[in-house]
């Protein structure tokens, strides 16, 4: 029996407290001929250094490279297309080894067994493991828009299909919004300070301006319209946990709150003080989502 990544955790609905291999989830079939998993690849496309361990050889590792000159202006891509859509794929190898897994133009090697590959393409997307540089098992899966694959991988009885998670959160949004003007302090790029001091938060309200914005927040009538001005405020301003809370309590629902305290989270100065608004929901439940939410992103 194999005991079960605490990684994947979120997809508890998928997973039973003891597992055995080949016992759950959907087998999907091997495409990979005998030919392909006789013939040791020396060198895996986009592995850049080799790893003594893996048995990839990249012959370009040895070059010297101190006379390589840094690009005199050098092309940045700030806005991330996601016109697409967007999607994530999560393999488990729970066998020791140092394994090899691509999905689509995407590679990871290591020997934790855990191999987490974010911002897919949805459709119909090709999946190869290897183990030593040798070919073991290529498939495709059709992953569909806003979702996570789950899936483990056992030499012996194939690859398993545990099941599909829902993302709660449009990512490709949250990584442009961090990324462009809005949050800068530098002219429109995510990049150094440009002097202010608030360096990649951009904008951050002090107590003065806060509670400007709280009272405003209080004399609206409805939830679901403080909700809309502070989503707006937030657009352009960042804010800390205190303040996080403090806009929490002004709430009527822990539906609204939890909204709230979702949103704010990307554009929190202290995230890691952000547990200090778990007290401000009135349920359990609320909280747990949020803690949920936080440990996906």
């Amino acid at each position: 029996m194999k005991k079960i990544w605490i990684g994947f955790a979120f997809c508890a609905g998928f997973f039973s407290f003891a597992q055995e291999a080949g016992k759950a989830g959907e087998l999907l079939k091997n495409e990979a001929n005998k030919t392909e998993m006789q013939k040791q690849r020396n060198q895996i496309p986009g592995n850049k250094n080799g790893n003594p361990n893996s048995g990839f050889r990249n012959p370009n590792q040895n070059r010297n490279t101190q006379n390589r000159q840094k690009p005199a202006n050098p092309i940045y891509n700030w806005d991330q297309n996601y016109q697409y859509g967007y999607a994530e794929v999560f393999l488990r190898i729970p066998e020791q080894g140092y394994y090899t897994v691509e999905v689509g133009d995407q590679m990871i090697s290591n020997s934790s067994g855990k191999y987490r590959f974010f911002d897919l393409i949805p459709g119909l997307i090709p999946i190869s493991i290897y183990d030593n540089g040798y070919l073991l098992y290529r498939t495709r899966v059709n992953v569909r828009n806003n979702s996570r694959l789950v899936l483990d991988f056992f030499t012996n009885e194939g690859l398993y299909l545990l099941g599909t998670s829902p993302l709660q959160n449009n990512y490709g949004d949250v990584w442009n919004d961090l990324w462009n003007s809005p949050y800068s302090g530098n002219s429109g790029q995510w990049g150094p300070s440009n002097g202010n001091n608030q360096g990649n938060y951009g904008n951050i309200m002090n107590n003065a301006t806060f509670s400007s914005f709280l009272n405003v927040i209080k004399n609206t009538k409805f939830d679901e319209e403080r909700v809309s001005v502070i989503k707006q405020q937030l657009n352009t301003n960042r804010i800390t946990s205190e303040q996080v809370k403090a806009l929490m309590k002004v709430l009527s629902f822990d539906e609204n709150r939890l909204e709230v305290a979702k949103f704010a989270y990307t554009r929190c100065t202290d995230q890691n003080n952000y547990f200090i608004i778990y007290p401000a929901f009135q349920f359990e439940s609320s909280a747990k989502e949020l803690r949920d939410y936080i440990s996906r992103n």
